[in-house]
């Protein structure tokens, strides 16, 4: 199964590239902090800060998209038949088995985390094993054995942490750059303040947006890529295809997703919402179900 995961190479650099880059921005809105208020403290808190999410980034990510998804972890005597599902398809990608969560929905869903493939975490909601014929439920499996596999699911899991921080902080910045008064009453301070005080403002204002650029690193081809190792793994396209189809037709909604975590499901997670919400259309994690069933579908395994 080396040729499918190719790409994991190439994820794992970027992985840490984005980390680098989460560190240097909030360097940055750290010394904005503190030149604006005079305050070397500010930058210094900054600094220890940027080190200290990365590091929690890495190893602790998992546990928080875990927690905000309400996912509970079960045993092999709670659901033997997922259990064999889950490894025999290992056994074929050659992987380690992950830990395997369940969280109650009825919307059938699915995702997976972890920082590597030998600590990784596959979640399913209950309407997943309880709605999905075996082939549906295996296809949507080895989808997310996949993203393990290809590497994808650090930089999926690492996202959802570093982009709230960042909203944080620049929030953090307005809100001080606002109430706060400037370190120089000079007119050339005066003009200092005007500058950071605009900075402050275009940071506020773009702030989301940048956080949905960051969970946009995450391309959407590597869903298409999960989706074409996936089938490959299963020998049997139609069977993910049906699942997909399944998926995007419940209308039960996922209560415990959110903007921050909603691109580390197989499908988008929301509904009614994302047909009338231009930031949803703007911003879609995924490719758009029927494009993916259609390369499905025109695959020959």
């Amino acid at each position: 199964m080396v040729n499918l995961y190719n790409q994991a190479e190439s994820n794992i650099r970027k992985t840490w590239l984005y980390l680098f880059l989460f560190f240097v921005l909030l360097i940055l809105v750290g010394w904005g902090i503190s030149y604006y208020l005079d305050s070397p403290s500010i930058l210094y808190f900054a600094f220890f800060l940027s080190i200290f999410m990365n590091f929690s980034a890495y190893w602790y990510s998992d546990k928080l998209v875990l927690a905000l998804s309400h996912a509970r972890p079960i045993e092999k005597r709670d659901n033997p038949e997922l259990y064999r599902l889950v490894e025999n398809l290992c056994i074929t990608a050659g992987l380690s088995l992950p830990k395997i969560f369940v969280i109650d929905s009825a919307q059938p869903n699915a995702f997976a985390t972890g920082r590597d493939p030998k600590h990784a975490v596959i979640a399913v909601t209950k309407g997943l094993i309880e709605k999905l014929e075996r082939v549906e439920l295996e296809g949507v499996i080895a989808h997310e054995l996949s993203h393990i596999g290809n590497r994808d699911i650090l930089l999926q899991t690492v996202i959802v942490a570093l982009v709230g921080i960042i909203v944080i902080m620049t929030d953090l910045f307005f809100r001080i750059s606002f109430w706060q008064g400037g370190r120089k009453r000079d007119r050339e301070g005066g003009q200092i303040q005007a500058i950071l005080m605009i900075g402050a403002l275009v940071l506020a204002i773009f702030a989301p947006i940048l956080a949905q650029l960051m969970k946009l690193a995450i391309s959407r081809k590597r869903e298409f890529l999960a989706d074409a190792s996936g089938a490959l793994l299963t020998r049997y396209p139609e069977g993910l295809a049906r699942a997909l189809e399944k998926i995007s037709l419940d209308p039960n909604a996922l209560k415990v997703a959110n903007d921050a975590t909603s691109h580390l499901y197989i499908a988008s997670p929301f509904r009614g919402s994302e047909k009338t919400a231009w930031l949803h259309k703007l911003f879609m994690t995924h490719p758009p179900v029927q494009e993916r069933i259609t390369a499905l579908r025109g695959m020959k395994v």
